[in-house]
Order: C-alpha cells, then sequence, then structure tokens
C-alpha cells in the first residue's frame, strides 16, 4: 500500500481570509492575560482542541497549559499538539516527555532530529503559528509563545515581562483558526507518515489512514464570505502559507497604510520591510499621515537589530517616527490604522515572515478594539525613547552598512529558495 499523494495537497484547504461580523474579539496582553484564558477555555473544550505554536516551553508556564490538555486528553477530548522543530528545538525532549503516557497527540513541524535534517529543502520555512482553538468555538491567536513572559530561551530569567499581545475569538472567525491550526497538524502528520512509510506501513496503515481522514474532513470546510455582521464587530483571519496565501498579511498591511488618512501606529521586534511596504510608510507620512515605530531597543537578536538600524535614516527623512522599547524584549507584532483597523499576530514585518514563515494575523474593524489597542501602545511608547539624529554610521559607512545587511538578506532568501526582488 502506497501513500495517495494526490490528497497531500489537501491539508492547505485552509479559507481565504475575508472579514465576517457576529465575532467577540478580546485583547489580551502577555501570557499573564492569555494563559488563564486558554487554560479556562481548554478545561471546558468537550469534542476537540488543535494547538499550533513555535515554542512550548516546559517552565511553570508551559508546564500548566500542558497539564490542563493532559486534563483533556483524560476527558475523552481529541487533543492534537503540533510544535516547530526549531523554535522547540531547546526542549523538544521534555515537551515529549510532558505528554508522555497521555493522549495527547504531539507532531512536530519540519523536526530536527537527525543531523541530515537540516540539510532538507525548506528547513528555514518555519511553523511561527501561535495559535489554540477549542470545539471551533473559542480560539486564540497572536505572538505569545508557550513561555513564561519573563523568561527567554537564550537570556534566562527577566524582572520585566515581554511586552506582546494576542485575543481570544468567538464567533464565526473561530472556524477559520480551527481549519488553519487543524491543517498545521495534518501537514506534520503526513510528513511523517510519508518519511517512515516502509517501516510504518509494514505494520500498519493506522497512522496515515487517521491523517487521510482528517484531509477528508478539510475538504469540508466552507470558505469566509463577506457578510453584514451580526454584531457590529468585524474582523479577518489572514494566513501566510507557501501556496495560495503567500502575500496575505503584506497585502493587508499595504492596502491598509495606503488608505490611512490620521495615523499608521506599528509595533514589532523585527523590522526590514520590502520596498513596497516601505514606500506605503514613506507616502503615508508624506501626506500627513502621523507614522509611528514602535521597535526594539533591548535587542535578543544584534543582526535583527542592525537590520531595522539600516532603514532608520531612510525612513525618518520622510517623517517617519521611530521608537524604541527599552523597559523589556519587544515582542508584540500589532497595527493600529486609523480609527478602525488593527491586526494583533504573528508576523514580523521582516523577510522570514513577509515570504518564508507560516503566520498568522487577526485584523480587527471595530473603533473599541481599535481604541483599545491604540491605548496600549501609546502606554508602551511613553516609556520608550524616540530616535532622534542620525542613527549608526554617516556617510560611505552608512551605505556600506545598509548593503551588507541587504546583501545578507538576499543570501538567506536565495537559500531559502526564495526568487525576485525584496
Amino acid at each position: 500500500m502506497a501513500l495517495d499523494f494526490t490528497r497531500l495537497s489537501a491539508w492547505s484547504a485552509v479559507p481565504e481570509p475575508s472579514f465576517v461580523g457576529g465575532n467577540r474579539v478580546e485583547l489580551l496582553q502577555g501570557g499573564d492575560d492569555l494563559f488563564p484564558r486558554m487554560e479556562q477555555a481548554i478545561d471546558a473544550a468537550s469534542v476537540e482542541i488543535w494547538l499550533a505554536t513555535y515554542i512550548f516551553h516546559d517552565d511553570p508556564a508551559g508546564t500548566r497549559i500542558a497539564d490542563s490538555l493532559k486534563r483533556a486528553a483524560a476527558r475523552g477530548v481529541a487533543v492534537q499538539v503540533v510544535v516547530d522543530g526549531f523554535g522547540s528545538i531547546a526542549t523538544m525532549g521534555r515537551v515529549r516527555a510532558l505528554f508522555a503516557g497521555s493522549e495527547v497527540r504531539l507532531e512536530v513541524f519540519r523536526p530536527l532530529d537527525r543531523w541530515y535534517s537540516w540539510l532538507q529543502p525548506g528547513q528555514l520555512r518555519r511553523l511561527h503559528h501561535k495559535l489554540c482553538v477549542c470545539d471551533e468555538r473559542v480560539a486564540f491567536v497572536g505572538g505569545i509563545n508557550l513561555i513564561d513572559d519573563r523568561h527567554d530561551i537564550n537570556h534566562g530569567w527577566m524582572d520585566a515581562p515581554r511586552l506582546d499581545f494576542a485575543v481570544q475569538v468567538q464567533g464565526p472567525l473561530a472556524a477559520a483558526v480551527h481549519a488553519t491550526a487543524r491543517a498545521m497538524w495534518v501537514r506534520s502528520h503526513l510528513w511523517r507518515g510519508w518519511r517512515d512509510e516502509v517501516r510504518v506501513l509494514a505494520r500498519s496503515a493506522a497512522p496515515v489512514g487517521d491523517a487521510l481522514a482528517l484531509v477528508r474532513q478539510m475538504r469540508g470546510v466552507n470558505p469566509l464570505v463577506d457578510e453584514e455582521p451580526a454584531e457590529p464587530m468585524r474582523a479577518a483571519f489572514l494566513v501566510r502559507d507557501n501556496l495560495r496565501q503567500r502575500r496575505a498579511i503584506e497585502r493587508s498591511y499595504v492596502e491598509a497604510i495606503r488608505r490611512a488618512r490620521t495615523r499608521v501606529d506599528l509595533a514589532v521586534p523585527y523590522f526590514y520591510p520590502g520596498r513596497g511596504f516601505r514606500r506605503a510608510l514613506r507616502a503615508a507620512a508624506r501626506r500627513g499621515v502621523r507614522v509611528r515605530l514602535l521597535l526594539q531597543g533591548k535587542f535578543d537578536y544584534r543582526i535583527a537589530a542592525m537590520a531595522a538600524h539600516a532603514l532608520y535614516d531612510e525612513l525618518r527623512a520622510h517623517g517617519v517616527r521611530i521608537y524604541e522599547y527599552t523597559p523589556a524584549f519587544l515582542h508584540a507584532k500589532v497595527a493600529i490604522v486609523d480609527d478602525n483597523w488593527a491586526t494583533v499576530g504573528s508576523s514580523n514585518i521582516d523577510p522570514l515572515s513577509l515570504l518564508l514563515n507560516l503566520e498568522a494575523n487577526v485584523v480587527v474593524r471595530d473603533p473599541d478594539f481599535t481604541a483599545e489597542l491604540a491605548a496600549r501602545f501609546e502606554q508602551a511608547l511613553a516609556v520608550s525613547a524616540e530616535v532622534t539624529g542620525a542613527r549608526g554610521q554617516t556617510g560611505w559607512r552608512r551605505w556600506l552598512h545598509r548593503g551588507f545587511v541587504a546583501w545578507l538578506a538576499h543570501l538567506y532568501l536565495r537559500v531559502a529558495g526564495i526568487t525576485g526582488r525584496y
């Protein structure tokens, strides 16, 4: 018996993004807000739970969520978890141990458990989602990994929590999150089945059969359609994948910025946008829109800081104001445009997020939600430092710096198989 490869592409049967009404979307700041809500939803689940995350740590925060997932599985809820093979590489063995002996079905996206795994095509394209959906009724989307806000894998424990956000979604949009989280688990399960096909099928075809049964279910997912909202809260779930929705998140940002009339506020830790994105920011500032960027002041990766700094002078010369957040690490990926457009998600504004990684954002068209996120943005801005004067090198050194960063980005994308101009 061989795998039916004509079915393997069905894992991507995720609804195209569009706005639907009748949703309740709540803003959550940090794990202190998110994790209790997530645990409550998991404890209330009666049918199924799908969870996808880049980092799953075994610190107290991650262990707490793991315990709630195991409790759900023990009472008969179908629990599926997928973690990224690179993001969780430092804790993979311990996370497997957390779920050992339980009914939780754990999968790894693009595992790096063999030396030759690093040489396989596509290993630079990672699962960067942070999704959880319970009973297709309540979902969580954002930038918060399953790790304590005060804990960093590379820097240890910190006094202040990182700045990060997520949303809790109830309503029609939860179905789209459900489809995506399930698709990521199915994709990982299918890949493992394919990789171990000879060994597995020699004993039993059950693992592959289970995955293909899920694929068949996914074919019944109906696309979201624009409709008049039953309630005023309209929202869209945006996915960046390597198939049909390669530019969905970037396009949403750029279109909103192009339509902006009063303000564009953007907070993101890793910032190195392509030409079109930068052009939209410059044009908005030139026509009188207040454009403010909140970026990292406390850096976790020096190369990311170098990339952002290479663009400071260009953007500031066109009226874009840049601030650096210094109280703690900045991990938020949020934006506000005018008074009725806001987004929260996992996508950075850099080549990895916009061209390589699998990402997910929620865009909300609601003045109350936008105002709440804007208030949190202002609070962060109040404890940040605005960049004034020339930053970094001047003259030919500045151009050398920028050229070096551009060359690194170009090289990275070519290795990842991305062609064309960024």
